[in-house]
């Protein structure tokens, strides 16, 4: 299956997962579509508290995820996954509660558009390792190539996100810790399930390689 083929694929499986769910919440939540900018504003000056003045990510007592540049729709996708209660995370699924489905919206859309330069933190034969499994995963194992999903350039499709320039200690985190923290709920399946097995056979080392070479891409 060629690339874009397998992108097609994978996203028309996200797609049927998302569908009910976020069409019965734009119904519910009609009644709260609109914002004003200082409302707006605010919010954005919180996010950037802990993700960085340009959504860059930061590098605290725990990594912060670089924002900037992410595919809006995933974004969007994570902020109701935290509210559902089927993505873990006691500080973001509080303040994901409080925002309205206009305002997700906004601020996906907002730090969809920052592009500032990566924070980096790998070494270059590190992220040669890295950058042969991102492209080519290891044949006949689970661990499928990533630019398949996620784009050669690695700057993700829709509801698949952006890899590119993201910290590599964040990437780290969250693969080892996938199975605690993505799909806690089994009765409503999402597309955290896609990546379940992938992450599930990535040794740490091949973890630790894959983001050395993602850190760097800009």
């Amino acid at each position: 299956m060629s690339s874009i083929a397998a992108r097609q694929l994978v996203r028309m499986i996200m797609l049927s997962l998302i569908c009910a769910s976020s069409a019965s919440g734009r119904a519910e939540n009609i009644a709260q579509s609109t914002f004003s900018q200082h409302d707006l504003q605010v919010k954005l000056v919180y996010c950037k508290t802990c993700h960085g003045l340009a959504g860059q990510g930061y590098r605290g007592s725990s990594p912060m995820p670089r924002l900037a540049g992410q595919q809006a729709e995933y974004l969007e996708n994570q902020l109701t996954a935290f509210v559902e209660g089927r993505r873990k995370d006691k500080f973001m699924s509080k303040v994901a509660s409080v925002l309205s489905p206009a305002m997700v919206r906004a601020v996906a859309k907002h730090f969809s558009e920052l592009n500032p330069k990566p924070l980096g933190g790998s070494t270059r034969e590190l992220a040669e390792v890295g950058k042969a499994l991102f492209e080519e995963g290891v044949p006949g194992t689970d661990i499928q190539s990533c630019a398949a999903c996620h784009r050669p350039d690695a700057k993700g499709d829709g509801a698949c996100p952006s890899l590119a320039g993201q910290l590599p200690d964040y990437i780290v985190r969250t693969l080892v810790n996938w199975s605690k923290e993505r799909g806690q709920d089994p009765n409503k399946p999402d597309t955290s399930a896609i990546m379940a097995p992938i992450a599930h056979s990535l040794s740490e080392a091949q973890i630790s390689a894959i983001a050395a070479y993602l850190a760097g891409l800009e």
